[in-house]
C-alpha cells in the first residue's frame, strides 16, 4: 500500500459524501415512493450498472454458482432488509437524525466481532467505544423535537439497518476469496430477484404517482450511492487497505447533517450535535484499538 495522496484523501471525502447524501435522496424519494419500493428501485438501479460494469470490463458473474446461497442470503441482509428498514424509519425522521443512527455499525460490529470472529474481542478501549457511542444514541432519542410516540418506533426500525450491514459483512466473510465485484453484482443480482416479488405482495407500486424529483433520487440512490459508491471503494480499498477506507465512516454523519439543513431546512438542535460527537468518538476509540492490536 503507497503512502495516502492528496487525491485518495479527496476520493475519501467524495465517497463520504456520496453515502451521506443518501438520506436526503431517501427523505425524498419517500414523498412519491413507498419504503419497498424505493428498496427495491435502489437495488434494481444499482444492479443494472454493475452487471454493465462487469460486461464491459469482463468479469465473471458468479450469482448461480458454487455459493449461490450465500449470495441470495447477503443479498436478503446486506441489501433488502437495511434498505427497506431505513426507508422505513426515513418517512417519520429526519433525514441527519437517520445518519446519525446509521455510524453506530461499527459499534454493532464490535460486538458482534466479539462474539464470532477469533481476532475481534473485546478490549478496554473498544468497550469504552461501545459506551460512549450507546449513550450518545440514548441522548439523541432524548430530544423531543426529534422523537415523539408518533416516530419513535420508525427510528428504531432505522436502528435494524446498520445492524443488517454487520450482519452481512460477518457472512460476507466467507466469500472473502471471491473478486469485490463479483461478490458485488452477484449479492445484487439476487437482493433484485428477491425484492421484486415482494413489492407486488406488501404494496400496490403500479398505483403509484411519483413525482420527478422522488424519482430522480431514487435513480440516483441506485447509481450513484449504491453502484459507483462501491466501486470507488473498491478503489480505495485497493490502493490504500481496510483501515483508510475505514475512515469514511467518520464522516459520512457529517455529510448528512449538513445535506438535510441544505436540501431540507431540517433542525440541527445541540442534541444532534452532541451525540454526533460522541459517535465519532466512539467510531474513533473502536478503530484505535484495532491499530493498537496490529502494531
Amino acid at each position: 500500500m503507497h503512502k495516502a495522496s492528496l487525491k485518495d484523501f479527496t476520493l475519501l471525502i467524495v465517497l463520504a459524501a456520496i453515502w451521506g447524501s443518501a438520506f436526503f435522496n431517501i427523505k425524498i424519494a419517500s414523498h412519491t415512493y413507498t419504503p419497498l419500493t424505493i428498496a427495491f428501485g435502489r437495488i434494481f438501479f444499482a444492479a443494472l450498472v454493475m452487471v454493465i460494469y462487469c460486461f464491459i470490463k469482463k468479469i465473471k458473474i458468479e450469482a448461480f454458482g458454487e455459493h449461490w446461497f450465500w449470495y441470495a442470503t447477503i443479498g436478503i441482509v446486506n441489501l433488502v432488509l437495511p434498505f427497506f428498514f431505513i426507508s422505513f424509519g426515513i418517512v417519520k425522521v429526519q433525514s441527519n437524525f437517520a445518519a446519525i443512527l446509521m455510524s453506530t455499525a461499527p459499534i454493532f460490529a464490535t460486538i458482534l466481532g466479539h462474539l464470532f470472529i477469533q481476532d475481534e474481542k473485546l478490549n478496554i478501549l473498544k468497550l469504552t467505544g461501545i459506551v460512549i457511542g450507546f449513550l450518545g444514541i440514548v441522548y439523541l432519542f432524548s430530544d423531543d423535537l426529534l422523537v415523539n410516540k408518533s416516530n419513535f418506533l420508525y427510528a428504531l426500525v432505522i436502528i435494524l439497518g446498520p445492524l443488517c450491514y454487520t450482519l452481512g459483512g460477518l457472512f460476507s466473510l466467507r466469500l472473502k476469496h471471491v473478486k469485490n465485484e463479483t461478490l458485488t453484482t452477484s449479492i445484487l443480482v439476487w437482493a433484485t430477484l428477491i425484492i421484486f416479488p415482494l413489492v407486488f405482495i406488501f404494496e400496490d407500486p403500479l398505483s403509484l404517482t411519483p413525482s420527478f424529483s422522488s424519482t430522480i433520487s431514487l435513480i440516483y440512490l441506485g447509481v450513484v450511492a449504491t453502484a459507483i459508491a462501491w466501486l470507488m471503494r473498491f478503489y480505495i480499498l485497493k490502493n490504500n487497505g481496510l483501515v483508510f477506507q475505514s475512515q469514511v465512516a467518520y464522516i459520512i454523519p457529517i455529510f448528512g447533517l449538513i445535506f438535510g439543513f441544505i436540501f431540507l431546512g431540517e433542525h440541527i438542535t445541540h442534541k444532534i450535535v452532541v451525540a454526533l460527537l460522541t459517535v465519532l468518538l466512539s467510531t474513533y476509540l473502536i478503530e484505535k484499538s484495532k491499530k493498537k492490536r496490529v502494531s
